[in-house]
């Protein structure tokens, strides 16, 4: 009659329980709750194991403890590392991931073996005695090593959990491209402000001059105009480049679908860039095929790339030297079918090898002072790599000091 009576409320419980699983997953399905979905997986976890049918417990008087990999079909339903500990905060159990992410976690011995982390092993036991859930932020001792959000959340209490029974769960999600991205957007941000304050200030300085002291100083004046134009288009490329960055990378997941004749796109541009490759003493060679190579694209952004990739051949390949661009077909290459290639080389000074992996970075310049002479706002390259990827293609720079500098842009071409 007892036992009856157990299994009864232990059949109760698992009830409540399963509910509570169901509500939850629907919650998450909704999206209404980001962590609704693994609260979900542990409470069918408890369910499981509060349903009456199920083994008795061992007779050594060990506590039995759930088992995430023998109750759930696959431990898989966790994308991301949980750990369940008890009220001495010793492992009852863990996914493959969170056992991939920390080698040394083994179940039976304290996490603290496998974790090194102060905030988070004091937090357990707050959490498990007042049941208020956790959050605590673990950053990477070095660059390399990624930031984890922990959220820690209470199964059941101290008084209510034994000994190798779960007390409390450890949620990890990995937060470092999050704040990598962070990263790149405030320094965005301040080269962005960096680069607009120069122009501005100069050209407020100047508009103060001409309206005081050489308010009557015609030659002064005429200096002064040209290099406020000059700002004034400075700000002006900067803006329009900022422009087709943004909207290059907010079409970037959508690869186009209008087949484009490469070879006459990049011929357009090469005689529309030959005034300022004349004025510079450069000149330009240009191979292209007699009949038409069709890539997948977007005419005016393959326009822009052309452009971009020339124009600084054209500025940093040298006085005096040539510019070799050329559109060539690629046979098959295993699985990837026919590709079309389109290089642009100088002969310039060439580029050190420590600056190669960060050149399509925005705003990195090799030599700072020599680009703003150019003209450059350090948005170029980016706007390329950005324009490649969104063409499904693939970018490569090779140079070497003294040797010039090689821009690939590999296309998969048109079926």
């Amino acid at each position: 009659m007892r036992w009856m009576g157990v299994g009864a409320r232990r059949r109760q419980v698992a009830g409540a329980l399963g509910a509570s699983a169901l509500i939850l997953a629907v919650l998450a399905l909704r999206g209404e709750a980001s962590w609704a979905a693994l609260l979900a997986g542990l409470a069918a976890v408890a369910a499981a194991w509060a349903w009456p049918g199920r083994t008795a417990a061992p007779s050594s008087g060990e506590a039995p403890r759930p088992a995430l990999g023998s109750l759930l079909p696959s431990a898989a339903v966790f994308p991301d590392p949980v750990i369940l500990v008890d009220p001495r905060l010793v492992v009852v159990e863990a996914n493959a991931i969170a056992r991939s992410v920390l080698p040394a976690l083994k179940e039976r011995q304290p996490l603290a073996f496998a974790m090194r982390s102060p905030e988070v092993l004091d937090a357990i036991p707050a959490v498990i005695s007042t049941g208020e859930p956790a959050r605590v932020e673990v950053a990477g001792r070095t660059g390399n090593e990624p930031t984890w959000e922990v959220r820690i959340r209470r199964l059941a209490a101290r008084s209510e959990a034994g000994l190798g029974q779960p007390a409390a769960a450890l949620f990890f999600r990995d937060l470092s491209d999050q704040r990598r991205l962070e990263t790149m957007r405030v320094d965005f941000i301040a080269n962005v402000s960096h680069e607009l304050r120069t122009p501005l200030a100069s050209l407020s300085g100047f508009i103060d001059t001409l309206k005081g002291p050489a308010r009557d100083d015609a030659q002064a004046r005429e200096r002064f105009l040209d290099i406020m134009q000059a700002q004034a288009q400075r700000m002006t490329r900067l803006i329009d480049d900022l422009l087709q960055l943004s909207r290059v990378e907010l079409k970037e997941h959508v690869p186009p679908s209008t087949p484009v004749d490469l070879g006459a796109t990049v011929a357009h541009m090469v005689e529309i860039m030959a005034p300022l490759a004349r004025e510079r003493g450069v000149g330009l060679a240009l191979e292209v095929p007699q009949e038409p190579v069709r890539i997948l694209g977007d005419r005016d952004e393959l326009l822009r790339l052309v452009e971009n990739l020339v124009e600084n051949a054209i500025k940093y390949g040298g006085s005096g030297k040539s510019v070799e661009i050329a559109v060539r077909r690629q046979g098959p290459g295993g699985t990837q079918g026919e590709r079309v290639e389109l290089s642009v080389r100088d002969h310039g000074p060439g580029i050190p090898p420590e600056h190669l992996p960060r050149l399509t970075e925005r705003f990195y310049r090799v030599d700072v002072a020599e680009s703003r002479i150019q003209g450059g706002t350090g948005l170029g390259l980016a706007i390329v790599k950005h324009i490649v990827g969104r063409h499904r293609g693939r970018l490569a720079i090779e140079s070497e000091p003294g040797q010039g500098a090689t821009f690939r842009a590999l296309f998969p071409a048109a079926p």
